[in-house]
């Protein structure tokens, strides 16, 4: 059981740490601190369900309409699209650091619904926790410690990405800095974007 327990732990934490959009998201809300945990909490939610769903038979069903994905896809090209163009303007017009960027200026609900559209419009995402970490936990003695694993991968990660982003926060103050963030986080997104558009579902896989 120790032993599915930690290969959940280790598959699902590489793959969590290489799905870029969630992370430069729940990152960017953590230094600017708005909200950063409740997204991050979502996150951890979402992945939890998810690879339990695939290990318990959804990564089936998911395989019956694979033409679901590719509209996901799509759609996830159009919404990191919108994201990264959002990113790159304020990285070139610039912002007053945490001061232009108060708890109130996005309310709990806007947060987490651009949360769930991060998560959900990406089709990586469902071949990663439908699929690909299923297919290492259907050869683990234990299915439930290995979901556990997995779950305490993303509690692990989304925890350190919000408490580490808004630890950072008081040395991010400034404009320029803000801008350099700004300007990263939308190249990752703007990247993730291309990717999808430029990759077939064989492809991502």
């Amino acid at each position: 059981m120790l032993e599915s327990y930690l290969t959940g732990l280790l598959v699902s934490g590489g793959i969590i740490v290489a799905i870029g959009a969630q992370n430069a998201y729940v990152l960017g809300l953590a230094v600017r601190r708005q909200h950063h945990w409740w997204s991050a909490g979502l996150c951890m939610g979402s992945d939890l369900l998810l690879v339990a769903a695939g290990m318990f038979g959804m990564s089936a069903v998911l395989l019956t309409i694979p033409g679901a994905l590719d509209v996901l896809r799509w759609l996830g090209v159009a919404f990191l699209g919108w994201l990264a163009a959002q990113a790159l303007y304020r990285a070139s017009v610039g912002r007053q650091g945490l001061a232009g960027s108060a708890d109130g200026e996005h309310s709990v609900t806007r947060v987490l619904l651009a949360t769930l559209a991060v998560t959900v419009l990406n089709p990586q995402v469902y071949l990663d926790t439908l699929l690909l970490i299923p297919s290492v936990g259907a050869q683990q003695d234990s299915a439930v410690a290995f979901v556990a694993g997995a779950g305490s991968a993303s509690v692990l990660w989304f925890s350190l990405l919000a408490w580490g982003g808004a630890l950072l926060s008081p040395w991010l103050s400034r404009p320029r800095a803000w801008r350099l963030i700004d300007g990263a986080i939308g190249m990752m997104m703007g990247g993730i974007a291309l990717q999808l558009a430029g990759s077939g579902l064989g492809e991502l896989a």
